[in-house]
């Protein structure tokens, strides 16, 4: 008889080891902490970047995943957001203390002592997970467990950077570097709010440019070409330091190029010259509630479709392999069947 009191996880004991699949209790939420029952849990790159170790400082043993759909089943004493039953979404950003001067100037993706689902604190490979109540989000119903769970972080940190990468009103022609989950979801977007995506993919890679056009990318190359017409923005999602160059080569005067990985390879040396002409070179750090709220809100209005390949949890490892070598078109997604 399985006992009750435990749950199955996928645990990372030290980075560099796969993770192992163990039972273990069933945490118990704190004050202001909600109990979910997990259905889902996106698998996502920085996933990779801490079990490569990467990034550093995670919590140890560390349950990943920040990309949970799952319903509320408990709660503590103050945690009085959602109903017993409700479906809820937890995303990367999972605490701020509200206090420090960033979360004081509506900053808190900068707060000093931010933690984060999946990497300072349990994530969602598991059957059960505990999340502050004040970070997580309701789920438009459109949307399956399945479905709704790259929403929670590729399509957030793809929404921040989408909106950072056209914060001035004129920018039309948008090129996205690396086609993978997050920019399946803002080509879609971004198409809804009437821009021309010019989508680079992996030299060679005809697949993920073809997939780019079904979304109605006005164009798809390779990450070695040029568009036909110069970008007025761009966003880099793919780690990779060496397409920031081309990135600005690409794009116009007064562009922005925008960074939307929390982890990239070095950037190599670059003249000053494609840099110069009031280009614009910045990074999305983590998410606000902001940001969660108003995409949530316009991805059912698109709307936003989400190309989902599903792993068992016991084959997280796999999951994360096959997107390290580059075999997922879209996201990866775990569920918690027995």
């Amino acid at each position: 008889m399985p006992n009750p009191d435990l749950m199955r996880a996928m645990i990372l004991d030290r980075p560099g080891e796969p993770l192992k699949l163990k039972h273990i209790p069933i945490p118990v939420p704190g004050p202001e902490q909600v109990l979910i029952k997990v259905h889902a849990c996106g698998v996502c790159r920085t996933d990779l970047h801490i079990l490569d170790g990467e990034l550093v400082n995670a919590k140890l043993p560390l349950i990943p995943g920040h990309e949970i759909v799952g319903t509320v089943v408990g709660s503590g004493k103050n945690a009085d957001q959602f109903a017993i039953g409700q479906r809820v979404g937890v995303p990367w950003l999972g605490y701020t203390d509200g206090r420090c001067s960033y979360c004081l100037k509506d900053k808190e993706n900068l707060c000093d002592n931010a933690r984060f689902t999946g990497y300072t604190l349990d994530g969602g490979y598991a059957e059960y997970a505990v999340a502050d109540g004040r970070y997580c989000f309701l789920l438009p119903p459109s949307y399956g467990d399945v479905q709704a769970a790259p929403l929670m972080c590729a399509g957030l940190i793809g929404y921040r950077s989408y909106r950072l990468a056209t914060i001035e009103p004129d920018v039309t022609r948008l090129g996205i570097y690396g086609f993978g989950a997050a920019a399946h979801i803002i080509c879609q977007v971004a198409v809804y709010l009437g821009k021309e995506i010019y989508a680079f993919t992996r030299p060679g890679d005809s697949s993920a440019q073809e997939s780019a056009l079904r979304l109605k990318a006005a164009w798809a190359g390779g990450s070695d070409q040029m568009p036909p017409q110069p970008l007025d923005a761009a966003i880099i999602f793919a780690p990779v330091g060496s397409l920031i160059p081309a990135a600005l080569r690409a794009t116009a005067k007064g562009g922005i190029i925008v960074c939307g990985g929390i982890h990239m390879s070095d950037i190599p040396s670059f003249p000053y010259e494609i840099l110069w002409a009031e280009r614009v070179l910045r990074s999305v750090a983590n998410l606000t509630r902001r940001d969660g709220k108003e995409f949530l809100e316009i991805a059912p209005r698109v709307p936003v479709k989400t190309d989902v390949h599903t792993y068992r949890l016991e084959d997280a490892n796999l999951a994360l392999e096959d997107l390290r070598q580059g075999r997922v078109t879209g996201a990866a997604v775990l569920v918690m069947v027995p």
